[in-house]
């Protein structure tokens, strides 16, 4: 009976594969749930709508897709030196990683009434116009959770430097806040709902 080596069996090299992809699933599965905080997500309808529509669409019409690309990745022969296959197996991956932390995060979401916001103070989803008192420019910022997050619309996370250094603050405070570019003193000259 011939002794079967598989580390040099070219036959068992797509088993060490999945494998392989297995164990690095479970790994990134495993310290995903870790990082993932178990803190309330404060999102505004508009957000948690989106972020549901994501999760919808990626469980419904990127799993499906994906699951073609593997058969047909699969259909073309042996798995040990197919490119397709690999890179559909990583993009397998990486989907399941992103649906995974959307399940979390609307698992934590609370729906915030921009109407209920205390604009005493900075708050989430609240509009803050600062002064930056080293160049004299004036910006609005909208404060959000990171999901909902678009420097281009004006809306900044409150996990940010920036979003961090103005939450909680008043009308006409004064905050530094050390950013990449250094530090930065801003004034708030409004908080808006």
């Amino acid at each position: 009976m011939r002794h079967i080596h598989h580390a040099t069996d070219r036959r068992f090299r797509p088993l060490e594969r999945v494998w392989r992809s297995v164990f690095v699933d479970v790994l990134l599965h495993d310290v995903n749930a870790l990082s993932m905080s178990k803190k309330t997500v404060y999102l505004t309808e508009e957000g948690f709508q989106e972020l549901k529509d994501e999760l919808h669409f990626l469980k419904t019409k990127e799993r499906a897709r994906i699951a073609d690309t593997i058969a047909e990745a699969r259909a073309k022969g042996d798995l040990s030196e197919n490119a397709e296959y690999d890179a559909a197996k990583e993009e397998q991956g990486k989907l399941e990683a992103r649906i995974s932390k959307l399940e979390d995060t609307i698992s934590r979401a609370r729906v915030v009434d921009e109407n209920e916001v205390d604009d005493s103070k900075a708050y989430i989803l609240s509009k803050v116009t600062v002064e930056n008192l080293n160049t004299g420019a004036e910006q609005v910022y909208t404060l959000v959770n990171e999901q909902e997050a678009d420097v281009s619309e004006g809306k900044i996370s409150v996990e940010s430097p920036v979003g961090k250094g103005l939450l909680g603050k008043e009308e006409g405070d004064e905050v530094e806040i050390d950013v990449p570019a250094g530090t930065v003193t801003l004034k708030i000259t409004n908080i808006a709902r």
